[in-house]
């Protein structure tokens, strides 16, 4: 074998080594943005775990909540018998319930309207 038939890897990597060490760069750039664990997989990430979060703090008000009109039905007579009289139709010994039909429930309401304003 002589000097010249074979490959000079100095001569290559002076010719074509910056467009490698580039195209490495490039690569490497391209995944941490792109990649499964890049910048817009760390965004998106964050921007569900926000979600969630405000998603627990409305489940945990609306829980509280929940804890309080229990606490009420278990204690509070008055509470009880305004679901008996509103939800049940109920009433007291002596009282006498009408109903009005929907209809002219909001005939009325709309004929307030008018008057108010």
């Amino acid at each position: 074998m002589r000097k010249g038939d074979g490959l000079n890897f100095p001569a290559l990597w002076h010719s074509y080594g910056r467009i490698v060490l580039a195209l490495c760069i490039m690569a490497l750039a391209v995944h941490d943005v792109f990649g499964t664990h890049g910048y817009l997989a760390m965004r998106r990430t964050k921007q569900e775990i926000e979600k969630v979060q405000k998603d627990i703090e409305r489940l945990n008000k609306e829980n509280a909540e929940l804890r309080e009109e229990v606490q009420a039905l278990r204690t509070d007579p008055n509470k009880i018998e305004a679901i008996a009289r509103d939800g049940l139709g109920l009433a007291k010994p002596g009282e006498v319930i009408i109903k009005i039909p929907q209809s002219q429930q909001s005939d009325k309401t709309s004929l307030r309207e008018t008057v108010a304003h």
